[in-house]
Protein backbone atom coordinates (compact mmCIF):
# COMPACT_ATOMS: atom_id res chain seq x y z
CA UNK A 1 0.00 0.00 0.00
CA UNK A 2 2.97 2.22 1.26
CA UNK A 3 4.63 1.52 -2.38
CA UNK A 4 1.62 2.10 -4.31
CA UNK A 5 1.51 5.51 -2.38
CA UNK A 6 4.79 6.38 -3.13
CA UNK A 7 4.25 5.41 -7.12
CA UNK A 8 1.62 7.69 -7.50
CA UNK A 9 4.28 10.71 -7.22
CA UNK A 10 6.45 9.14 -9.78
CA UNK A 11 4.34 9.70 -12.33
CA UNK A 12 4.02 13.19 -13.36
CA UNK A 13 0.38 13.56 -14.70
CA UNK A 14 -0.87 11.75 -11.81
CA UNK A 15 0.83 13.46 -9.34
CA UNK A 16 -0.73 16.51 -10.82
CA UNK A 17 -4.23 15.37 -10.61
CA UNK A 18 -3.96 13.88 -7.23
CA UNK A 19 -2.66 17.30 -5.95
CA UNK A 20 -5.46 19.25 -8.19
CA UNK A 21 -8.26 16.82 -6.69
CA UNK A 22 -6.66 17.46 -3.22
CA UNK A 23 -6.68 21.30 -3.48
CA UNK A 24 -10.20 21.28 -4.80
CA UNK A 25 -11.46 19.43 -2.00
CA UNK A 26 -9.18 21.89 0.39
CA UNK A 27 -11.23 24.52 -1.09
CA UNK A 28 -15.06 22.95 -0.70
CA UNK A 29 -14.14 22.31 3.09
CA UNK A 30 -12.94 26.07 3.80
CA UNK A 31 -15.86 27.18 2.20
CA UNK A 32 -18.41 24.41 4.23
CA UNK A 33 -17.06 27.20 7.41
CA UNK A 34 -18.23 30.60 5.43
CA UNK A 35 -21.10 31.60 7.59
CA UNK A 36 -24.14 33.09 6.11
CA UNK A 37 -25.39 36.32 6.79
CA UNK A 38 -27.79 36.81 9.13
CA UNK A 39 -28.00 33.71 10.75
CA UNK A 40 -27.30 32.55 14.51
CA UNK A 41 -25.00 29.88 13.53
CA UNK A 42 -24.04 28.82 17.14
CA UNK A 43 -27.89 29.01 18.38
CA UNK A 44 -28.29 26.66 14.78
CA UNK A 45 -25.55 24.32 15.91
CA UNK A 46 -26.73 24.29 19.77
CA UNK A 47 -30.07 23.23 18.48
CA UNK A 48 -28.50 20.43 16.33
CA UNK A 49 -26.51 19.57 18.97
CA UNK A 50 -29.26 19.08 21.04
CA UNK A 51 -31.25 16.62 18.19
CA UNK A 52 -27.72 15.16 17.89
CA UNK A 53 -29.36 11.36 18.87
CA UNK A 54 -32.07 11.73 16.16
CA UNK A 55 -30.01 13.75 13.58
CA UNK A 56 -31.49 11.26 11.09
CA UNK A 57 -35.11 11.54 11.73
CA UNK A 58 -35.82 14.27 8.99
CA UNK A 59 -35.15 15.33 5.05
CA UNK A 60 -32.58 17.93 6.68
CA UNK A 61 -30.61 15.10 8.48
CA UNK A 62 -30.41 13.85 4.86
CA UNK A 63 -29.23 17.15 3.46
CA UNK A 64 -26.59 17.92 6.35
CA UNK A 65 -25.09 14.15 5.37
CA UNK A 66 -24.59 15.75 1.94
CA UNK A 67 -23.08 18.75 2.21
CA UNK A 68 -20.64 17.46 5.31
CA UNK A 69 -22.37 19.33 8.10
CA UNK A 70 -22.56 22.77 6.47
CA UNK A 71 -26.57 22.91 7.18
CA UNK A 72 -26.14 22.85 10.57
CA UNK A 73 -23.46 25.57 10.61
CA UNK A 74 -25.40 27.43 7.70
CA UNK A 75 -22.74 28.10 5.57
CA UNK A 76 -22.49 28.93 2.33
CA UNK A 77 -22.49 25.40 1.39
CA UNK A 78 -25.12 24.55 3.34
CA UNK A 79 -27.30 22.78 0.32
CA UNK A 80 -24.50 21.10 -0.75
CA UNK A 81 -24.79 19.00 -3.91
CA UNK A 82 -28.11 17.86 -3.60
CA UNK A 83 -29.44 19.86 -6.07
CA UNK A 84 -27.11 18.46 -8.47
CA UNK A 85 -28.21 15.29 -7.57
CA UNK A 86 -31.87 15.83 -7.89
CA UNK A 87 -31.29 17.30 -11.22
CA UNK A 88 -29.09 14.62 -12.38
CA UNK A 89 -31.87 11.58 -11.39
CA UNK A 90 -34.67 14.06 -12.85
CA UNK A 91 -32.96 14.35 -15.90
CA UNK A 92 -32.19 10.47 -15.90
CA UNK A 93 -35.71 9.42 -15.86
CA UNK A 94 -37.01 12.00 -18.32
CA UNK A 95 -34.65 10.16 -20.83
CA UNK A 96 -36.63 7.34 -20.63
CA UNK A 97 -40.06 9.18 -20.85
CA UNK A 98 -39.14 12.22 -23.53
CA UNK A 99 -38.03 11.08 -26.66
CA UNK A 100 -36.16 14.24 -27.19
CA UNK A 101 -33.54 13.34 -24.24
CA UNK A 102 -34.05 9.85 -25.63
CA UNK A 103 -32.08 11.02 -28.53
CA UNK A 104 -29.79 13.23 -27.00
CA UNK A 105 -28.69 10.56 -24.97
CA UNK A 106 -28.47 7.45 -27.10
CA UNK A 107 -27.25 8.81 -30.93
CA UNK A 108 -26.39 12.52 -29.72
CA UNK A 109 -22.45 11.66 -29.24
CA UNK A 110 -20.48 14.39 -27.70
CA UNK A 111 -22.30 16.78 -28.12
CA UNK A 112 -25.71 15.32 -26.65
CA UNK A 113 -23.48 14.88 -23.37
CA UNK A 114 -22.68 18.41 -23.22
CA UNK A 115 -26.27 19.05 -24.01
CA UNK A 116 -27.54 17.00 -21.36
CA UNK A 117 -24.98 18.11 -18.73
CA UNK A 118 -26.02 21.99 -19.67
CA UNK A 119 -29.85 21.08 -18.66
CA UNK A 120 -28.46 19.28 -15.32
CA UNK A 121 -26.95 22.68 -14.73
CA UNK A 122 -29.88 24.73 -15.44
CA UNK A 123 -32.08 22.32 -13.46
CA UNK A 124 -29.79 22.66 -10.65
CA UNK A 125 -30.25 26.39 -10.67
CA UNK A 126 -33.94 25.97 -10.19
CA UNK A 127 -33.66 23.41 -7.71
CA UNK A 128 -31.58 25.56 -5.56
CA UNK A 129 -33.67 28.63 -5.92
CA UNK A 130 -36.63 26.65 -4.47
CA UNK A 131 -35.09 25.10 -1.86
CA UNK A 132 -32.97 27.81 -0.59
CA UNK A 133 -36.44 29.86 -0.38
CA UNK A 134 -37.71 26.81 1.67
CA UNK A 135 -34.75 26.62 4.08
CA UNK A 136 -35.23 30.99 4.79
CA UNK A 137 -38.32 30.39 5.76
CA UNK A 138 -37.40 27.43 8.28
CA UNK A 139 -34.37 29.09 9.90
CA UNK A 140 -37.13 31.97 10.58
CA UNK A 141 -39.35 29.88 11.95
CA UNK A 142 -39.25 29.56 15.96
CA UNK A 143 -41.34 26.97 16.38
CA UNK A 144 -39.28 24.74 14.05
CA UNK A 145 -36.28 25.23 16.57
CA UNK A 146 -38.26 24.52 19.88
CA UNK A 147 -38.41 27.95 20.15
CA UNK A 148 -34.84 28.98 19.50
CA UNK A 149 -33.96 32.27 17.57
CA UNK A 150 -32.11 31.59 14.89
CA UNK A 151 -32.28 34.33 12.76
CA UNK A 152 -32.18 37.70 14.53
CA UNK A 153 -33.95 39.79 11.75
CA UNK A 154 -36.21 37.72 9.71
CA UNK A 155 -38.15 39.52 6.74
CA UNK A 156 -37.55 39.40 2.98
CA UNK A 157 -34.01 40.80 2.98
CA UNK A 158 -32.89 37.86 4.75
CA UNK A 159 -34.65 35.70 2.54
CA UNK A 160 -32.96 37.45 -0.49
CA UNK A 161 -29.85 37.16 0.83
CA UNK A 162 -30.16 33.43 1.78
CA UNK A 163 -31.24 32.48 -1.85
CA UNK A 164 -28.67 34.69 -3.18
CA UNK A 165 -26.00 33.22 -0.99
CA UNK A 166 -26.57 29.66 -0.63
CA UNK A 167 -27.49 29.46 -4.48
CA UNK A 168 -24.80 31.00 -5.11
CA UNK A 169 -22.70 27.99 -2.91
CA UNK A 170 -24.42 25.47 -4.73
CA UNK A 171 -23.39 26.60 -8.34
CA UNK A 172 -19.69 27.21 -7.03
CA UNK A 173 -20.20 23.42 -6.09
CA UNK A 174 -20.99 22.37 -9.14
CA UNK A 175 -18.36 24.29 -10.46
CA UNK A 176 -15.52 22.63 -8.11
CA UNK A 177 -16.82 19.28 -9.21
CA UNK A 178 -17.06 19.78 -13.01
CA UNK A 179 -12.88 20.81 -12.54
CA UNK A 180 -12.30 17.44 -10.81
CA UNK A 181 -13.81 15.82 -13.72
CA UNK A 182 -11.82 17.56 -16.31
CA UNK A 183 -8.52 18.12 -14.00
CA UNK A 184 -8.57 15.65 -11.20
CA UNK A 185 -9.04 12.22 -10.62
CA UNK A 186 -12.30 10.16 -9.76
CA UNK A 187 -16.29 11.46 -10.20
CA UNK A 188 -15.70 15.12 -9.15
CA UNK A 189 -19.35 15.52 -6.92
CA UNK A 190 -19.19 11.73 -5.45
CA UNK A 191 -15.74 12.85 -4.31
CA UNK A 192 -16.74 16.18 -2.61
CA UNK A 193 -19.58 14.22 -1.35
CA UNK A 194 -17.49 11.94 0.33
CA UNK A 195 -14.92 14.44 1.79
CA UNK A 196 -18.11 16.09 3.26
CA UNK A 197 -18.98 12.54 4.90
CA UNK A 198 -15.61 11.48 5.81
CA UNK A 199 -15.15 14.98 7.93
CA UNK A 200 -17.87 13.52 10.40
CA UNK A 201 -15.56 10.50 11.12
CA UNK A 202 -13.38 12.35 14.02
CA UNK A 203 -16.38 13.71 15.60
CA UNK A 204 -17.83 9.83 15.40
CA UNK A 205 -14.62 8.30 17.36
CA UNK A 206 -14.88 11.31 20.00
CA UNK A 207 -18.09 10.95 20.87
CA UNK A 208 -17.27 7.41 20.62
CA UNK A 209 -14.57 7.91 23.10
CA UNK A 210 -16.26 10.57 25.43
CA UNK A 211 -19.05 7.08 25.77
CA UNK A 212 -16.45 4.99 27.14
CA UNK A 213 -14.66 7.08 29.31
CA UNK A 214 -18.05 8.05 30.96
CA UNK A 215 -18.60 4.25 31.25
CA UNK A 216 -21.86 4.49 29.09
CA UNK A 217 -20.56 2.06 26.75
CA UNK A 218 -19.08 -1.28 27.74
CA UNK A 219 -15.67 -1.75 26.26
CA UNK A 220 -17.28 -5.18 24.87
CA UNK A 221 -19.58 -3.18 23.22
CA UNK A 222 -17.13 -1.02 21.69
CA UNK A 223 -15.24 -4.61 20.67
CA UNK A 224 -18.27 -5.50 19.29
CA UNK A 225 -18.83 -2.09 17.04
CA UNK A 226 -14.92 -2.82 15.27
CA UNK A 227 -15.63 -6.38 14.76
CA UNK A 228 -19.30 -5.71 13.39
CA UNK A 229 -17.85 -2.27 11.38
CA UNK A 230 -15.01 -4.38 9.38
CA UNK A 231 -17.96 -7.02 8.79
CA UNK A 232 -20.28 -4.51 7.63
CA UNK A 233 -17.10 -2.61 5.15
CA UNK A 234 -16.42 -5.94 3.70
CA UNK A 235 -19.94 -6.83 2.88
CA UNK A 236 -20.40 -3.74 0.85
CA UNK A 237 -17.35 -3.79 -0.66
CA UNK A 238 -18.22 -7.40 -1.89
CA UNK A 239 -22.07 -5.88 -3.16
CA UNK A 240 -20.67 -2.71 -4.65
CA UNK A 241 -18.17 -4.85 -7.09
CA UNK A 242 -20.31 -8.02 -7.26
CA UNK A 243 -21.14 -8.57 -10.53
CA UNK A 244 -22.98 -11.75 -12.67
CA UNK A 245 -20.80 -12.64 -15.84
CA UNK A 246 -23.20 -13.66 -18.43
CA UNK A 247 -21.46 -15.31 -21.22
CA UNK A 248 -21.37 -13.89 -24.87
CA UNK A 249 -19.89 -15.58 -28.14
CA UNK A 250 -19.34 -13.15 -31.16
CA UNK A 251 -19.94 -15.21 -34.71
CA UNK A 252 -16.99 -14.78 -36.88
CA UNK A 253 -17.14 -12.52 -40.06
CA UNK A 254 -15.30 -12.55 -43.03
CA UNK A 255 -14.05 -8.75 -44.31
CA UNK A 256 -11.98 -9.67 -47.15
CA UNK A 257 -9.21 -11.35 -46.28
CA UNK A 258 -9.97 -10.39 -42.96
CA UNK A 259 -11.73 -12.48 -40.31
CA UNK A 260 -13.33 -10.27 -37.25
CA UNK A 261 -15.08 -11.30 -34.07
CA UNK A 262 -15.16 -15.06 -32.84
CA UNK A 263 -13.93 -14.28 -29.90
CA UNK A 264 -15.52 -14.64 -26.21
CA UNK A 265 -16.51 -12.21 -23.74
CA UNK A 266 -18.71 -11.50 -21.00
CA UNK A 267 -22.09 -9.39 -20.05
CA UNK A 268 -21.58 -8.18 -16.17
CA UNK A 269 -24.75 -7.60 -14.80
CA UNK A 270 -24.28 -5.62 -11.61
CA UNK A 271 -26.12 -6.49 -8.12
CA UNK A 272 -25.95 -3.04 -6.90
CA UNK A 273 -27.23 -1.99 -10.26
CA UNK A 274 -29.22 1.15 -8.52
CA UNK A 275 -26.76 2.39 -6.63
CA UNK A 276 -27.63 4.48 -3.43
CA UNK A 277 -30.56 5.98 -5.29
CA UNK A 278 -33.13 3.85 -3.85
CA UNK A 279 -32.19 4.57 -0.03
CA UNK A 280 -32.27 8.43 -0.82
CA UNK A 281 -36.08 8.38 -2.47
CA UNK A 282 -37.01 5.95 0.37
CA UNK A 283 -35.64 7.97 3.32
CA UNK A 284 -36.70 11.38 1.37
CA UNK A 285 -40.33 9.67 1.29
CA UNK A 286 -40.62 8.63 4.74
CA UNK A 287 -38.83 11.30 6.68
CA UNK A 288 -41.08 14.03 4.77
CA UNK A 289 -43.50 13.69 7.23
CA UNK A 290 -40.84 14.22 10.40
CA UNK A 291 -39.75 17.45 8.84
CA UNK A 292 -43.41 18.83 8.13
CA UNK A 293 -44.29 18.35 11.83
CA UNK A 294 -41.50 20.38 12.90
CA UNK A 295 -42.85 23.56 11.51
CA UNK A 296 -45.95 22.75 13.56
CA UNK A 297 -45.51 22.96 17.47
CA UNK A 298 -48.91 21.55 18.42
CA UNK A 299 -49.56 18.00 18.76
CA UNK A 300 -51.87 17.06 16.36
CA UNK A 301 -52.13 14.01 13.16
CA UNK A 302 -49.03 15.23 11.10
CA UNK A 303 -46.67 15.09 14.30
CA UNK A 304 -48.47 11.64 15.24
CA UNK A 305 -47.57 10.35 11.94
CA UNK A 306 -44.01 11.69 12.55
CA UNK A 307 -43.93 9.70 15.87
CA UNK A 308 -44.65 6.51 14.31
CA UNK A 309 -42.12 7.02 11.68
CA UNK A 310 -39.47 7.67 14.19
CA UNK A 311 -36.21 5.98 12.97
CA UNK A 312 -35.98 2.90 14.85
CA UNK A 313 -39.49 1.77 15.39
CA UNK A 314 -41.30 -0.99 13.62
CA UNK A 315 -43.17 1.00 11.02
CA UNK A 316 -40.16 2.78 9.85
CA UNK A 317 -38.08 -0.10 9.42
CA UNK A 318 -40.70 -2.07 7.55
CA UNK A 319 -41.55 1.21 5.37
CA UNK A 320 -37.51 1.96 4.43
CA UNK A 321 -37.00 -2.10 3.39
CA UNK A 322 -40.46 -1.82 1.11
CA UNK A 323 -39.96 1.47 -0.05
CA UNK A 324 -36.10 0.71 -0.86
CA UNK A 325 -37.47 -2.64 -2.63
CA UNK A 326 -39.36 -0.72 -4.81
CA UNK A 327 -37.22 2.09 -6.16
CA UNK A 328 -34.67 -0.73 -6.56
CA UNK A 329 -36.33 -2.60 -9.37
CA UNK A 330 -37.86 1.09 -10.66
CA UNK A 331 -34.48 2.88 -11.39
CA UNK A 332 -32.73 -0.40 -12.24
CA UNK A 333 -35.26 -0.89 -15.00
CA UNK A 334 -34.62 2.77 -16.06
CA UNK A 335 -31.31 2.16 -16.30
CA UNK A 336 -31.23 -1.52 -17.82
CA UNK A 337 -32.75 -1.60 -20.55
CA UNK A 338 -32.82 -5.67 -21.76
CA UNK A 339 -34.42 -4.87 -24.89
CA UNK A 340 -31.43 -2.71 -26.25
CA UNK A 341 -28.75 -5.01 -24.52
CA UNK A 342 -30.06 -7.75 -26.94
CA UNK A 343 -30.67 -5.62 -30.00
CA UNK A 344 -27.11 -4.15 -29.98
CA UNK A 345 -25.89 -7.94 -29.05
CA UNK A 346 -27.35 -8.85 -32.25
CA UNK A 347 -26.40 -6.03 -34.34
CA UNK A 348 -22.82 -6.79 -33.32
CA UNK A 349 -22.72 -10.58 -34.36
CA UNK A 350 -23.05 -11.31 -30.55
CA UNK A 351 -25.26 -14.30 -29.09
CA UNK A 352 -25.69 -15.77 -25.76
CA UNK A 353 -24.54 -19.39 -25.78
CA UNK A 354 -27.59 -21.73 -25.74
CA UNK A 355 -30.34 -18.51 -26.23
CA UNK A 356 -31.68 -17.25 -29.54
CA UNK A 357 -30.89 -14.19 -30.21
CA UNK A 358 -33.58 -10.93 -30.45
CA UNK A 359 -36.71 -11.78 -28.11
CA UNK A 360 -35.88 -14.53 -26.43
CA UNK A 361 -32.13 -12.98 -25.35
CA UNK A 362 -33.91 -10.22 -24.26
CA UNK A 363 -36.36 -12.53 -21.76
CA UNK A 364 -32.99 -14.27 -20.57
CA UNK A 365 -31.58 -10.88 -19.53
CA UNK A 366 -34.96 -9.78 -18.23
CA UNK A 367 -35.11 -12.84 -15.77
CA UNK A 368 -31.47 -12.60 -14.66
CA UNK A 369 -31.66 -9.36 -13.87
CA UNK A 370 -35.34 -9.41 -11.82
CA UNK A 371 -33.07 -11.80 -9.41
CA UNK A 372 -29.89 -10.07 -8.85
CA UNK A 373 -32.20 -6.76 -8.49
CA UNK A 374 -33.87 -8.44 -5.98
CA UNK A 375 -30.70 -9.41 -3.96
CA UNK A 376 -29.36 -5.91 -4.58
CA UNK A 377 -32.43 -4.08 -2.90
CA UNK A 378 -32.25 -6.53 -0.13
CA UNK A 379 -28.88 -5.83 0.81
CA UNK A 380 -29.47 -2.38 0.13
CA UNK A 381 -32.88 -2.49 2.73
CA UNK A 382 -30.52 -3.96 5.68
CA UNK A 383 -27.61 -1.55 5.00
CA UNK A 384 -30.27 1.57 5.51
CA UNK A 385 -31.96 0.22 8.24
CA UNK A 386 -29.03 -0.96 10.22
CA UNK A 387 -28.06 1.97 11.56
CA UNK A 388 -31.05 2.83 13.23
CA UNK A 389 -30.98 -0.84 14.73
CA UNK A 390 -27.94 -0.17 16.46
CA UNK A 391 -29.40 3.22 17.26
CA UNK A 392 -31.87 2.13 19.42
CA UNK A 393 -31.86 1.67 23.07
CA UNK A 394 -33.07 -2.03 23.00
CA UNK A 395 -29.76 -2.85 21.08
CA UNK A 396 -26.33 -0.61 21.26
CA UNK A 397 -28.09 2.83 22.44
CA UNK A 398 -25.18 4.51 20.65
CA UNK A 399 -25.65 7.98 19.08
CA UNK A 400 -26.92 8.07 15.56
CA UNK A 401 -24.04 9.64 14.33
CA UNK A 402 -21.82 7.00 15.26
CA UNK A 403 -24.25 4.56 13.94
CA UNK A 404 -24.37 6.11 10.91
CA UNK A 405 -21.06 4.89 9.95
CA UNK A 406 -22.43 1.00 10.11
CA UNK A 407 -24.12 1.52 7.15
CA UNK A 408 -26.87 3.58 4.96
CA UNK A 409 -26.38 6.04 2.04
CA UNK A 410 -22.60 7.43 3.59
CA UNK A 411 -21.11 4.48 4.27
CA UNK A 412 -22.02 3.03 0.53
CA UNK A 413 -20.95 6.53 -1.15
CA UNK A 414 -17.23 6.77 0.44
CA UNK A 415 -16.85 2.77 -0.08
CA UNK A 416 -18.29 3.11 -3.61
CA UNK A 417 -16.01 6.37 -4.33
CA UNK A 418 -13.19 5.05 -2.79
CA UNK A 419 -13.26 1.94 -4.82
CA UNK A 420 -13.33 3.54 -8.09
CA UNK A 421 -10.79 6.45 -7.12
CA UNK A 422 -8.68 3.49 -6.71
CA UNK A 423 -9.21 1.41 -9.72
CA UNK A 424 -8.88 4.95 -11.42
CA UNK A 425 -5.07 5.07 -10.04
CA UNK A 426 -4.70 1.26 -10.93
CA UNK A 427 -5.01 1.64 -14.28
CA UNK A 428 -3.08 5.21 -14.41
CA UNK A 429 -0.14 3.12 -12.70
CA UNK A 430 -0.49 0.24 -14.52
CA UNK A 431 -0.06 2.33 -17.83
CA UNK A 432 3.38 3.16 -16.38
CA UNK A 433 4.30 -0.01 -15.51
CA UNK A 434 4.11 0.48 -11.38
CA UNK A 435 2.16 -1.52 -9.64
CA UNK A 436 -1.00 -0.25 -8.13
CA UNK A 437 -2.80 -1.31 -4.84
CA UNK A 438 -3.61 -4.34 -5.55
CA UNK A 439 -0.48 -6.86 -6.38
CA UNK A 440 -1.36 -9.28 -9.41
CA UNK A 441 2.24 -10.16 -9.88
CA UNK A 442 5.34 -8.95 -11.38
CA UNK A 443 4.24 -7.22 -14.60
CA UNK A 444 6.19 -9.14 -17.70
CA UNK A 445 5.49 -5.96 -20.22
CA UNK A 446 8.09 -3.83 -20.26
CA UNK A 447 9.42 -0.80 -22.24
CA UNK A 448 12.23 -1.83 -24.51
Amino acid sequence: MLQALANIFKVPELKKKVLFTLFIVVIYRIGAHVPTPGVDGNALNAFFQRIAGTAGGNLFGIMALFSGGALQRATVFALGIMPYISASIILQLLTVVIPHFERLAKEGGEEGRRTLIQYTRYGTLILALIQTFFIALWLENPNAFQGMVIVPNPGWPFRLMTILTLTAGTVFIMWLGEQIDEHGIGNGMSVLITAGIIEAIPTAVMQTGSLVRLGQLAYWKLAFMLVLFTFTVVTVILIIQGQRKIPVQYAKQIRGHRVYGGQSTYLPLRVNQAGVIPIIFAQSIILFPATIAGFFPAQGFVRSIATGLAPGSALYTTLTALFIIFFTFFYTAITFNPIDVANNLQKYGGFIPGIRPGKNTAEHLDYLMTRIAFSGALFLAVIAIFPSIINSPKVLNIPFLVASFFGGTGLLIIVGVVLDTMKTIESQLLMHHYEGFIKKGKLKARIR
